[in-house]
């Protein structure tokens, strides 16, 4: 074996110096990271692109669909409506002191984030604590859906809900139409209008853009249609109301 001399050993080390130099300075990924703070800034920025993109797939991904029909969609007749009503609802209540001793059975609903509670004329605020747990996922989910969709948030409008046998008696005395025996008796019912909504804005703040009311009321009946689907209530569309009559299961 030949034996390495002083000097062979010296050239072969800097050999080796020097081309380890040329190879971090023609590959600087190679050599460890000595920049982390502007590395991190890049990372950041990337992730950043990547959520925006995120959200533009998701508005991309949710379009309104709406529903086929709405007389298909929701056709829950009030027999099919009472049978729930009396299954999950309270005795009829006879007036509205009636109702105010019922506090144990019933729940006072008001306008809150989700939903906004119309002037009512012949029917007043309670609802048994099931149907308050529906009407309050209805409007949580509305406001899902339209942010998902990139809709400006708007409230549903609750227009009827807790009738008394009074309430009835007067309703009939201007609608022969009107049914004696309602579900809305029983606590159990509530009814939402699909033509009238309340804009959620900042008053200090800038006006919202304007949204079409048949826009909302696609997005309201995607939401329903899917709580009817899993088994949450019984709805039926009505055109003279203008309202989604609807009974919780």
């Amino acid at each position: 074996m030949e034996k390495i001399t002083k000097k062979k050993y010296i050239l072969t080390f800097w050999a080796v110096v020097f081309t380890m130099a040329a190879v971090s300075w023609m590959f600087p990924e190679v050599k460890g990271n000595s920049e982390p703070a502007e590395s991190n800034d890049i990372a950041d920025v990337e992730v950043k692109a990547t959520e925006r993109l995120s959200v533009r797939a998701d508005e991309e991904r949710h379009p309104i669909y709406s529903v086929p029909s709405y007389k298909e969609s929701f056709p829950d007749s009030n027999d099919v409506q009472l049978a729930m009503a009396s299954k999950w609802g309270v005795p009829p209540v006879k007036n509205r002191e009636d109702a105010e001793a019922r506090k144990r059975e019933l729940v006072y609903i008001g306008s809150n984030p989700y939903y906004y509670v119309d002037e009512l004329s012949s029917s007043i605020p309670y609802l048994v604590p099931r149907a308050a747990l529906l009407l309050q996922d209805i409007g949580r989910n509305f406001y899902d859906s339209l942010q998902v969709k990139g809709v400006p948030l708007h409230k549903i409008i609750v227009t009827s809900v807790l009738r008394s046998r009074e309430d009835v008696a007067r309703l009939r005395q201007r609608n022969g139409n009107a049914t004696e025996n309602s579900c809305h008796l029983y606590g159990t019912t509530f009814d939402i209008c699909y033509n009238r909504y309340k804009t959620v804005e900042d008053p200090a703040g800038p006006q919202r853009r304007q949204v079409r009311n048949d826009t909302l009321k696609w997005v309201l009946a995607e939401v329903l249609r899917d709580m009817r689907l899993n088994e949450r209530c019984y709805i039926k569309y009505e055109v003279k109301q203008g309202c989604f009559h609807m009974t919780v299961r």
